[in-house]
């Protein structure tokens, strides 16, 4: 299960994908399913994207580079074997510390919704239909506290 989420801990996009991938090659999928409706034409592009070190990559680099998106990366010592010359990566500890939307998000997921903490659907159509109920449910439950 790979979620996009943003700042105010809303759900943007949710993707199901094999237990075998990498979090790292559905990171393009992800960001491109983003599309948030506005007045105009819809937002595709968040500010800035904060990410564990799991998605320390430089193809992601460039790509967050090419559609002038800020990246907010930790690094991955594990990947570097020999040190990198030349300018280092951004990372901003201050914004780096509004990445626990995310991990309170899969928190609130999991304690609200059991059947979905231990997957028991064998489809995957199925187990999507369940998520978006759940973030209906918790993005629901967030506007009420606010009114």
């Amino acid at each position: 299960m790979h979620v996009c989420v943003s700042s105010e801990s809303f759900p943007l996009t949710v993707l199901i994908a094999s237990g075998k991938a990498h979090d790292r090659q559905q990171f393009v999928k992800i960001m491109e399913s983003i599309k948030v409706k506005t007045a105009g034409r819809p937002k595709t592009r968040p500010l800035e994207v904060l990410a564990d070190s799991a998605y320390d990559d430089v193809a992601i680099r460039k790509y967050l580079r090419h559609r002038a998106i800020k990246s907010n990366i930790l690094v991955n010592i594990r990947n570097q074997k020999y040190p990198k010359r030349g300018r280092p990566t951004r990372f901003e500890y201050e914004s780096y510390r509004k990445r626990g939307t995310i991990e309170r998000f899969f928190a609130w997921l999991k304690m609200g919704f059991r059947k979905i903490a231990s997957r028991y659907e064998r489809l995957n159509v199925v187990f999507k239909g369940l998520l978006d109920i759940a973030c209906f449910l918790l993005c629901w439950n967030k506007v009420q506290e606010a009114f």
